[in-house]
């Protein structure tokens, strides 16, 4: 018999998309910060810019390796209960 797979929780495509806008999302700011666009990290708290910066890009970076390596994809475990 074949096996019947019972489909909960979000849709892939949703996945993907969320998955990409937040990728954008986190690069665009760690670059927003290396500009120097938010006001409040001047003077004394200047380096906080930098340091938020290069967080941001590298996880924006480890969310993208993430996402198209499939790593975090619930549904593609080579589990099988067959």
């Amino acid at each position: 018999m074949g096996s019947i797979r019972k489909q909960t929780g979000t849709p892939q495509t949703m996945r993907n998309i969320f998955g990409i806008i937040m990728i954008i999302v986190y690069i665009g700011m760690g670059i927003l910060c290396f500009c120097g666009v938010f006001d409040w990290l001047t003077g004394s708290w200047a380096w906080l810019r930098w340091v938020a910066g290069a967080l941001f890009v590298v996880y924006g970076i480890w969310r993208a390796y993430r996402q198209f390596a499939g790593i975090d994809d619930p549904d593609a475990s080579s589990d099988s209960d067959d």
